[in-house]
């Protein structure tokens, strides 16, 4: 099972990582698509490399505004697993023209 980072475990990998921020409790990132339709494409493919991985983000939709955050509950707070999840979620941001 994944362990719990810390806050300074989690703030060197967010540097790396574009467009989110958070602490050792969650990460979060904020995306704007193009319009509605392509905002739930996003978080359809989203969804489809999170059961994959079997981690799923807490997304909250508001228009063209899609907020992914990422906390592994049984942990209470950011694993590697949310540290992945987000890497590819940042993949999918770009490779479908999000920003």
């Amino acid at each position: 099972m994944a362990e719990l980072l810390s806050d300074a475990q989690v703030a060197e990998a967010l540097a790396g990582l574009e467009g989110w921020h958070g602490n050792g409790k969650a990460i979060s990132r904020t995306v704007k698509a193009e319009s509605f339709p392509a905002g739930i494409r996003l978080v359809d493919a989203v969804a489809e490399v999170a059961e994959s991985l079997d981690h799923h983000p807490d997304i909250d939709i508001r228009w063209t505004s899609i907020t992914f955050t990422c906390a592994t509950h049984s942990k209470g707070g950011v694993t590697e697993l949310d540290l992945n999840l987000a890497r590819r979620i940042n993949d999918l941001v770009q490779a479908m023209g999000a920003r």
